[in-house]
């Protein structure tokens, strides 16, 4: 059962980061703010598959990167349920717009982004936890503890106020790149997952 549903989380991670890269390259923004919604429980299943494989010595590491995970889970359902809901569906006037549209670049955005600070950080403890016996586990060993320095990214650029200072819209521009770029990075590791948990002994 621990095997499977690992393998379950790893391949509708991976499934979740394609189809989030592909909404976002036709500006679906619906479809794209809802498949986060399940990338974020996925990537709880699959951290949640990782920490029960801990060896003893690292079991404190997978505790923190499960715990992690939820944090950034919650994180992320409320902003795009948000989105999902209140914002397509309400005639929201301006001044709640600049609060509750993610595209706006204001609250909603810059929970969004400590979302995925707290996943980076997630992916960091869980890769040390990773007993590396071959070629692809030691990709993703070094995917996950490498993806960990997002954290300090995602969790300072928006006290800088570079976001607030921007009238342009989330969805479109640099944003799109950076986001695809992202992707790209990521979806290996929902990839890997998915075999190191088939090959699990």
């Amino acid at each position: 059962m621990n095997k499977k549903l690992g393998m379950i989380g790893s391949i509708i991670n991976a499934i979740t980061v394609l189809l989030f890269a592909i909404f976002m390259a036709i500006d679906f923004n619906f479809g794209s703010y809802f498949v986060c919604i399940l990338l974020s429980l996925s990537f709880v299943i699959m951290i949640a598959a990782f920490e029960n494989e801990c060896s003893e010595d690292k079991k404190v590491a997978g505790k923190i990167a499960l715990v992690l995970s939820g944090v950034y889970s919650t994180l992320i359902m409320i902003v795009y349920f948000t989105q999902c809901t209140s914002v397509i569906h309400d005639n929201l006037n301006l001044q709640a717009a600049k609060i509750l549209n993610y595209s706006y670049l204001g609250l909603m955005f810059n929970l969004d982004l400590l979302g995925y600070a707290i996943m980076a950080l997630s992916t960091f403890f869980i890769g040390f936890t990773i007993n590396a016996q071959n070629k692809k586990d030691k990709v993703l060993k070094y995917l996950l503890l490498i993806h960990g320095i997002f954290f300090l990214s995602c969790l300072i650029m928006p006290m800088t106020g570079v976001f607030a200072k921007s009238s342009g819209s989330s969805s479109h521009g640099g944003g799109v790149i950076a986001l695809e770029i992202w992707c790209l990075y990521f979806l290996p590791i929902g990839v890997l997952s998915f075999f190191h948990f088939r090959d699990e002994k």
